[in-house]
């Protein structure tokens, strides 16, 4: 059975264990979360030293995991074989005898990391019939803003978009390291106060709270041409904390989901935050005022500039220019 991610945390929190998970994809997060969860809910403390065990792809085979998973547990109504890089298992699909006919007693948790199980296999079929299968995909860096949003409301706290979005572009789509982060933000938070807030994130993590990309883009889509340019000015003095990678991505995403806008039959903030897959309306307010801003045209012509000044940022056509000019020249480019 195809789940998400949250209708399997809360099975598991529910206690309604299936004999067999496959968790697959190129996000290790999310894989990781839930192994954790299942490691850590199954069976008390006491039980794991007999009833639980890892195992690795690479330092295992089949045979020695399926005589493992038709072993009864020791004392306990459960067993737990957790299998690490199952990716690397040689001749996994030979799992398909085991997943036939699983042991009720035995959970069998298969980490298949960056890569997918293939889909025509037997195996594959056996386990989505008997089990749970969760593909673990990475999330677009323009939805990273509101996965941190959502991250930090499960930890019984609230952030703005402003803040959510500084983190995303500072932090990009690695979900390990946002949640490293956004814990020690957790962490650095007095009892009494439940927000997490540009000012905070500015002090424990080293981001501007007035220049930053969140800061520069909105310039820009407001047209706000002395902003812009003092965005710009302090990322050339500071290139370290604003490599301009970072900046062109965090542009070209933007106009690359303006150009889906322009063709919305809805163009409000509800009609756009659907087209784009926001999870609040309020996310689309930048779009809209973009829309007014710049025609379609120059928008195509906007994204291929992204293209120029990455390449130029590379080294291609560029011999000497600094990053800080080359970001200069190119908001010049897009805000005349």
């Amino acid at each position: 059975m195809n789940m998400t991610f949250e209708q399997i945390k809360s099975e598991i929190q529910a206690r309604k264990f299936r004999p067999i998970y496959l968790f697959m994809g190129d996000e290790p997060y999310f894989i990781n979360e839930l192994t954790d969860l299942l490691s850590n809910t199954i069976l008390p403390e006491e039980e794991r030293d007999f009833n639980q065990t890892v195992l690795y792809g690479n330092e295992t085979d089949v045979p020695s995991v399926v005589a493992l998973a038709r072993s009864f547990p020791m004392m306990a109504d459960h067993q737990v074989v957790i299998v690490k890089e199952a990716q690397n298992l040689s001749k996994i699909e030979e799992l398909e005898v085991y997943a036939k006919n699983p042991l009720n007693s035995t959970i069998l948790i298969l980490n298949y990391k960056n890569n997918t199980l293939d889909k025509r296999k037997k195996l594959y079929a056996e386990i989505d019939k008997r089990g749970v299968v969760f593909e673990s995909k990475k999330i677009p860096d323009y939805k990273m803003a509101g996965f941190i949003a959502q991250y930090v409301q499960g930890k019984g706290l609230s952030i703005d978009q402003k803040s959510s979005q500084m983190l995303a572009d500072y932090l990009g789509n690695d979900l390990s390291k946002v949640s490293n982060e956004a814990s020690k933000l957790l962490i650095a938070l007095p009892p009494s106060h439940r927000q997490i807030t540009a000012e905070i994130i500015e002090e424990n993590i080293g981001i501007s709270k007035d220049f930053n990309n969140y800061e520069l883009l909105k310039a820009i889509v407001e047209k706000n041409i002395f902003k812009a340019n003092q965005i710009a000015d302090y990322f050339e003095k500071n290139p370290k904390n604003n490599p301009m990678i970072v900046t062109l991505v965090v542009l070209f995403n933007f106009f690359s989901n303006l150009m889906i806008c322009y063709w919305a039959k809805n163009k409000t903030e509800q009609g756009l935050a659907a087209e784009l897959g926001l999870r609040n309306p309020y996310m689309a307010k930048d779009y809209t005022i973009a829309i007014r801003n710049y025609n379609a045209f120059k928008c195509m012509e906007i994204i291929s500039l992204l293209r120029i000044y990455d390449a130029k940022g590379k080294g291609v056509d560029n011999a000497s220019v600094p990053d800080g000019e080359l970001l200069k020249e190119l908001i010049f480019k897009i805000m005349h």
